[in-house]
């Protein structure tokens, strides 16, 4: 009985397929049987959409080339007049009043973000906000008029005119629904928009319960008629559909020729979006299943039939393992979209962008090259007469390669940096004004010297020399407060809200013993494969080992300690060893540097500690810490270690001996060694235990700490992106302050573990993961359980 409809479906799947091969169109019911394809019928769609995809980049001229776009986010507001199930992007004026957040950005702010973007290559600008918040929201047509606009979208005008103007980048444009008017009016301002359809599911819309229920933007016919009227007004447009929010094989059929159609009309449509659902805590979708691994790739495979060799088939990589970016080039992708190194992806800020440098080498290594482009594709660019407003030709054209219209390189094949434009007219960005009529100047000076110079490092950090990072670490009372602010408010904007942590047990490798001993404090190799599958048992993805091998031990300790902990748990991260301890295996055991490195890494070492340090002054080591490392010792091997893939830590221990301008050349050393390794996953300024010497006698402790962290993210903004809190040091409420001046991260758990808990260095100090949680959720922050690298764990590594 089971053989017919088996049958049945086979020859489905056989007529679909023909109707791929012969060029028709397909039909919602042919696209709806393919997006059913599974096992062998699977592979064979796969094979027809790498196909197409191949041959429409060749059609291009751009053969085994896969794009994306180096941009920054520009959250503009929160605020929104939708209500939908499963975003965690919105926020309501009572969260923002509790979080001490502004209902807008300013321009202040926009452009402290742009001008960091532009510092490091990025050519996009995406604006993306709520629907029409004034319509739901007192507080935001409050902020409108106060501010001199009239709608949220006049204010979109005037930050797009205002972030080219100022730094010579594009926005691209994703405020929602819009009017054809409206697209007319913000055509001059960004050479492209865009706007996800999401599905064609009026059961999604008109049903309670349905993630659209309630949200009036997120009706199908609405958003359709704002896709062609920017088709009518020929604006380049990015839409896409999303895989797994409720809707049926026939909804995601349906959408896609829907976009098809309307592209068969006006030829507007750039990319086609295929997004993977992600639940997300703290909505009504918290509880609901991701999209399905192979509904996802049938769905990206089907948009590119359906919508032909022509067209650019975008997923980000971000919602996906790095592992599964194979199988979705196979499935015909040639965009992977907006990428950026500076801002998070707001949307979803459970996920980190990937790195750009591994994006390239992953791209490489499925056989493409990865190529940067610009926020507007090329193909429009070269009929820039037809789609662009000739207001935005010129500054868009600076960036684009004149035979290509990818993004413009350098003859070293670096990124060209965007430029600020004056050449436009003031004209273009109409928004609030001067008392004298004119435009708002951002980056106004205020009346005090310290708020000035604290405006200028939240705008352009490197436009501070050290005396006056000096001075921001000196500052006091209001001005104080003001730095705090501004760093908070840069964190905000840069890697976004989530507060996290990764789940670890901390293991001295100063207790090992290749010998028992009979000493309760140590341990041998036996006991060491106990203690990593016991923390494995409590949900640890990270075992954190590091200290100097006793005298009388050899120092292929280390190698054996690494080996022991991967033999037990091979997917146990291991974030072993500090550059002093990888000096005394190099040394003592004879291996030199590199081989010392090479060795550690080959018995399973993924990352390093960058402690052993505490600031990179000679004078302050021989005073405090003469056991330590020579700083140039301790440079030289946390750099090599970074060449070498074992990216690190980094660290200050302050509020000793030292000066300001000890802790600002501190800081501008990892500076340095990022800018050449780009191996720092995160900053952890540490209070010395013991000490406490204040840097202002007459300021409060709390206040020393809050001026350290302040001046850490101004300072080092744009160049290592996370600020650790020391939770064992400062308390939970230091932490939490902390968390309000610029920190974004909680270090670990430190979990005790119930194998020899007296062998992990500050056993007995502990946060568990629930209380994490409840401190992030506290101060109405996101909360984000990461690994060592800031990746997303694997769902059976995930604490429900």
């Amino acid at each position: 009985m089971s053989a017919t409809p088996r049958r049945k479906s086979l020859s489905a799947f056989d007529a679909a397929v023909s109707s791929v091969v012969s060029g028709a169109e397909l039909t919602v019911d042919e696209a709806e049987v393919l997006l059913g394809a599974r096992g062998d019928d699977l592979k064979e769609l796969l094979d027809l959409a790498s196909a197409s995809r191949d041959a429409g980049l060749a059609s291009d001229k751009r053969p085994g080339i896969i794009t994306y776009s180096r941009k920054i986010f520009i959250p503009l507001t929160t605020l929104c007049r939708d209500r939908c199930h499963y975003c965690v992007f919105v926020e309501t004026p009572n969260q923002l009043a509790k979080m001490n957040k502004p209902s807008y950005m300013s321009a202040e702010q926009v452009l402290a973000v742009a001008r960091q973007g532009a510092a490091l290559g990025c050519k996009e600008a995406l604006l993306t906000l709520g629907d029409r918040p004034e319509d739901r929201w007192p507080d935001a047509r409050a902020w409108l008029t106060a501010n001199g606009y009239t709608s949220t979208l006049e204010y979109v005008g005037a930050m797009a005119a205002l972030i080219t103007r100022e730094t010579g980048m594009l926005a691209h444009l994703n405020p929602g629904v819009m009017s054809l008017d409206e697209l007319r009016t913000l055509r001059p301002v960004a050479p492209s928009m865009g706007m996800m359809l999401e599905t064609t599911s009026r059961r999604l819309f008109e049903e309670p319960g349905g993630v659209h229920y309630g949200s009036p933007d997120k009706d199908p016919a609405v958003r359709m008629r704002t896709i062609e009227d920017a088709g009518i007004a020929r604006i380049p447009f990015t839409t896409g559909i999303l895989v797994g929010i409720g809707e049926t094989a026939a909804d995601r059929a349906e959408s896609l020729v829907a976009l098809r159609d309307l592209q068969a009309k006006y030829g507007h449509i750039q990319e086609v979006i295929v997004q993977n659902f992600r639940a997300k805590s703290m909505t009504a979708m918290q509880n609901a299943a991701d999209a399905t691994w192979w509904d996802y790739i049938s769905a990206v495979a089907v948009a590119r039939l359906v919508m032909g060799s022509a067209m650019r088939i975008q997923v980000p990589p971000n919602l996906s393992d790095v592992e599964e970016l194979g199988m979705l080039v196979r499935a015909g992708i040639d965009d992977w979209g907006g990428v950026s190194p500076l801002t998070a992806d707001h949307v979803n800020p459970e996920r980190p962008w990937p790195n750009l440098d591994n994006l390239a080498v992953r791209t490489a290594d499925l056989g493409f090259s990865l190529r940067e482009r610009l926020t507007a594709h090329p193909g429009y660019l070269a009929k820039a007469d037809k789609w662009l407003d000739p207001a935005i030709v010129p500054a868009t054209m600076a960036l684009a390669d004149p035979a290509s219209f990818l993004a413009r390189v350098q003859i070293d094949g670096t990124t060209t940096r965007p430029q600020a434009r004056p050449d436009l007219s003031q004209a273009e960005s109409a928004g609030p004004r001067e008392p004298d009529g004119t435009p708002l100047r951002a980056g106004r000076s205020s009346s005090s010297q310290i708020r000035s110079l604290v405006a200028r490092a939240a705008d352009d950090p490197s436009s501070l020399d050290n005396g006056e990072w000096v001075a921001l670490l000196e500052a006091t009372g209001d001005d104080l407060d003001v730095l705090a602010l501004t760093a908070d408010s840069v964190r905000r904007y840069t890697v976004g809200e989530a507060v996290s942590i990764v789940v670890n047990r901390n293991v001295s490798s100063s207790a090992y013993r290749t010998v028992p001993c009979g000493d309760p404090g140590t341990y041998n190799s036996d006991e060491l494969v106990q203690i990593a599958l016991d923390a494995w048992e409590l949900g640890a993805t990270e075992l954190c080992v590091q200290g100097l091998l006793p005298a009388d031990e050899d120092p292929k300790g280390y190698v054996q300690i690494a080996r022991a902990i991967k033999s037990a748990v091979p997917r146990m991260h291991l974030h072993a060893f500090r550059p002093q301890d990888i000096n005394d295996l190099a040394t003592r055991g004879g291996l030199g540097l590199s081989g010392a490195l090479g060795a550690l890494r080959e018995a399973g070492v993924d990352t390093v500690p960058g402690t052993g340090v505490k600031v990179l002054s000679e004078r302050v080591r021989r005073l405090v810490a003469p056991e330590d490392l020579d700083t140039d010792e301790w440079v030289e091997i946390i750099s090599a270690a970074h060449r070498l893939g074992l990216r690190s830590s980094s660290v200050m221990f302050y509020g000793h001996i030292e000066s300001a301008e000890e802790r600002v050349a501190h800081l501008r050393a990892l500076m340095r060694i990022q800018s050449q390794t780009g191996g720092f996953t995160e900053f952890v300024p540490i209070p010395l235990p013991g000490h406490g010497n204040p840097l202002v006698p007459s300021r409060a402790p709390l206040d020393e700490h809050r001026a350290m962290f302040a001046v850490s993210r101004l300072m080092l903004s744009g160049v290592i992106p996370h600020i650790q809190v020391a939770w064992t040091r400062l308390g939970i409420d230091g932490a939490k302050a902390m968390l309000r001046c610029g920190g974004d991260d909680l270090g670990g758990t430190l979990l005790d573990g119930r194998v020899l808990p007296a062998v992990g260095a500050e056993s007995g100090l502990t946060l568990p993961l629930a209380d994490a949680r409840r401190l992030a959720h506290q101060m109405f922050r996101s909360f984000r359980q990461r690994l060592t690298d800031y990746r997303e764990p694997d769902a059976d590594r995930k604490a429900s």
